[in-house]
């Protein structure tokens, strides 16, 4: 009977340890997805995997700009040459023929004058060859809730229909607005999920700027 008793005990104590340790290693491995995880669905639903050919164009203005003063590199320069250096894409600046007045108030009027009429300004350079990249990561920043009218003469000059197009812009609390669509509209491209930023973060803290950069184009799949 003892001896019985003995075993009892020992088996009871082998199965509360069992317990124990499961338990613990539950807690250790967590039930929440992985950061890899996390990232798996939108990777699928909006981008192609890292290592595909990429072209940055985009649109920036330096000189006065809204909340950042007088400014030696446009807001949305900064971005596009974060995500060239990521992504080892190559670049393409649209470039107006007429650049716009230095002053941060003139320059807005002639930007309503310009999509209030709906113009095409001219712009300058050769225009790139689209038909060698997979993904045209597309930056501007937002005018009178748009893109600036020279992004549309960029798209009147180039065959971007069936293309990728990953827009970035830069704002001072407009958001995006919409312009992802007009994208859509105007080029007849597949257009993913777009990284919009205040120019202030851009241009004041560029850490900052860098490290949303990196997630956006971590969620798109361009980078590991």
């Amino acid at each position: 009977m003892k001896k019985w008793f003995t075993m009892m005990v020992l088996a009871l104590c082998a199965l509360t340890l069992t317990a124990c340790g499961g338990g613990s290693g539950t807690k250790s491995s967590g039930d929440s997805p992985t950061p890899a995880q996390k990232h798996e669905a939108p990777a699928k639903k909006d981008a192609a995997p890292a290592g595909k050919r990429a072209l940055v164009v985009y649109f920036s203005r330096a000189d006065e700009n809204y909340n950042v003063g007088y400014i030696e590199k446009g807001n949305t320069k900064i971005l596009a040459e974060i995500i060239a250096e990521a992504t080892g894409a190559d670049t393409f600046e649209i470039v107006p023929a007429q650049p716009y007045p230095k002053e941060y108030t003139p320059a807005t009027e002639i930007a309503k004058k310009e999509k209030n009429e709906n113009a095409r300004p001219e712009i300058v350079g050769t225009m790139p060859d689209v038909s060698k990249y997979d993904v045209i990561f597309l930056g501007y920043p937002i005018w009178w809730g748009d893109l600036p009218m020279p992004c549309y003469t960029f798209f009147d000059k180039v065959k971007l229909e069936g293309k990728t197009i990953a827009p970035f812009c830069t704002h001072e609390g407009s958001g995006l607005s919409g312009t992802d669509r007009y994208i859509a509209d105007a080029t007849k491209a597949k257009v993913t999920g777009a990284l919009e930023m205040k120019g202030t973060t851009a241009q004041k803290n560029q850490g900052e700027a860098k490290k949303e950069v990196m997630e956006w184009l971590k969620k798109l799949g361009y980078v590991k």
